[in-house]
Order: structure tokens, then sequence, then C-alpha cells
């Protein structure tokens, strides 16, 4: 708390603004966006090596974070005072730091795939900044990012080789995959039925399970379109500029579309069963991974 004490000194509205627009970088809308768009449009490969490593470090980070249940730094210090506008991303428990984990599935990969040294440098800058601001902000320890720092580079660097050489090993990640469902499930169950003591927080509780399920029925999702591409779709990537963004632009519309209409319809139907986040995001990763791809051969025909 020393050190936040020291950084919170060093506010000024200026760097309030900059730092809490840059550890958006570490949040779940950016990661996925920064997956997709290299998924549909850079490289395959690569696609699913980010969002590998930020399903199973999603899955360790929550494991973690219900196991040691460590609260937030204001609430530990009621004293101590935050910048205002992270307060609404900081959500579930402290320990260890999610934005820190997401933003190493999503530059960090980046940044250990390509050859161009410029980008690498702008990935670790992007990397390093965003740890820093969780600490800056007030919402996370120096053992919060820290500890995510160190599994964010462990699995950005064990899992980088099990993806370069996917072309000529491509069964290695059914196996791969196949961990992840196992970890997934494990996490469920020890969310499901562990017995926590009466003093744990229901809404950290509560969070915990529903991403539990997301988590589970992700990578489900995944590895089911990962089989179907490799036998039946075989899409490719390239097209000329203009069509990639109308790809991007059509193809997240249309999971966005999909993701709040089975929430929707859900609801109506009165199924409110928690396992439906696992239903949900299996098929928005299948829409993600296989549907959508379909379409790929028309839009690079586009520039033809």
């Amino acid at each position: 708390m020393q050190l936040l004490y020291a950084l919170a000194k060093l506010r000024t509205p200026f760097l309030d603004t900059v730092l809490g627009a840059l550890t958006n970088c570490g949040g779940e809308i950016v990661f996925m966006a920064v997956a997709i768009i290299v998924f549909w449009c850079v490289s395959k490969s690569c696609g699913y090596y980010m969002l590998t490593v930020g399903f199973v470090g999603t899955i360790v980070n929550q494991f973690l974070k219900l196991v040691f249940r460590i609260p937030r730094p204001w609430v530990k210090d009621p004293n101590f005072q935050i910048v205002e506008s992270a307060r609404a991303e900081a959500t579930g428990y402290s320990f260890p730091s999610g934005h820190t984990q997401n933003v190493f599935a999503s530059f960090g990969c980046l940044g250990r795939w390509t050859k161009r040294t410029w980008l690498r440098v702008v990935c670790a800058a992007v990397i390093v900044l965003t740890a820093f601001s969780r600490m800056y902000l007030g919402v996370h320890t120096p053992l919060d990012v820290g500890v995510s720092f160190g599994l964010g580079l462990v699995l950005v660097f064990a899992l980088y080789p099990l993806f370069r050489d996917i072309d000529s090993h491509p069964n290695r990640l059914y196996w791969l995959f196949g961990v992840m469902a196992v970890l997934g499930l494990a996490y469920l169950l020890f969310a499901e039925l562990w017995p926590f003591p009466a003093d744990v927080d229901a809404a950290n509780l509560a969070s915990g399970r529903k991403n539990a399920y997301t988590l589970l029925g992700a990578v489900l999702g995944m590895t089911f379109s990962y089989w179907l591409d490799r036998r039946y779709v075989h899409f490719d990537v390239r097209a000329v500029w203009w069509a990639q963004v109308l790809k991007v632009l059509g193809g997240a519309a249309l999971l966005l579309a999909v993701k709040q209409g089975l929430k929707l319809l859900f609801a109506a139907v009165g199924f409110t069963w928690i396992g439906t986040h696992a239903i949900r995001y299996f098929f928005v990763v299948l829409l993600a991974a296989t549907v959508w791809p379909l379409t790929f051969r028309w839009f690079a025909r586009l520039g033809r």
C-alpha cells in the first residue's frame, strides 16, 4: 500500500485521463477485438495463439481469485482513494490482476509472433504501461500486478512453439484444447462445489461462477471450431484492405447480435440457469471461428 500511496501523490487530471484510457488495453473488449482482427485478417495461427493464452490465463486468474479472495486496495484500506473512473471495471477480487493478464494475451502474443522490431517495442510498452496503470489508478497492488505479469510471460513464451509449427503439427492443438477443457471443467467444479466460508463476498463468488461457465463454453466452442475448420472450412484470411474492414465490421455486428440475442431469448423463455453463459459463448465462438469465415472467399474476391 505504501507504493500505491506514493503513486497517488503523482496523480494529475491529465495522467488520470491518459492512464485511465490506456488501462483499457487490458480489458476484455480490447482483447477480443485484437484477437478477432488477427484471427480473421492477419494469421489464423496467431489468432488461435492469442485466444489460447487468453483463455488459459483467465482460467488460472479466476481460480487464484477465488482461492485467495484478496479484497481490492480501497476495501483493505478505507482511507485509500482510487481514481473514480477506474472503479466500474475493477470488479471481483483483487489478486491477481485480470487486466495485466489480458494485455499479455493480446499485445504479448502479438509482440512474440511478429518479426518487426518496432511492433515488438510498441507491444512491450503497452504491456508495461497497462500494468503500471492498474497501480496508478489504485485498483491493484504490486503483488496483484507482479503475479499476473509473471503468469503472462510464462504463457506467452511457453505456448508459442505449439502455434509456430501449427501447420506441420496440427494435431497438437487437439491435445492442448483438451487440457484447456479439463482445466475449465475443474475450475467450474471448484467454483460450484467448494465449501467457501460464510464471509465470502457473494457478488465476487457469483462473478467467478459465471466466468467458469463462460470460459468452459468458449473453450469447447474453440475446440469444435478448430476441428470443423481443419476438416471442412479451411478459411483463408487474405483480402484487400477495404474488404478486411468490411469483414471485421460485419462479423463484429453479427457476433454482438447473436450474443445479445441469445441472452434476450433465454430471458424471454424464463431459462435463467447460469449454464446459459456456457451455451451462449459456445455458439458465439463457433460463429466467429467457423460460420462467419465461410464468407471469407467472397470477401477475398472483392478486390480482384
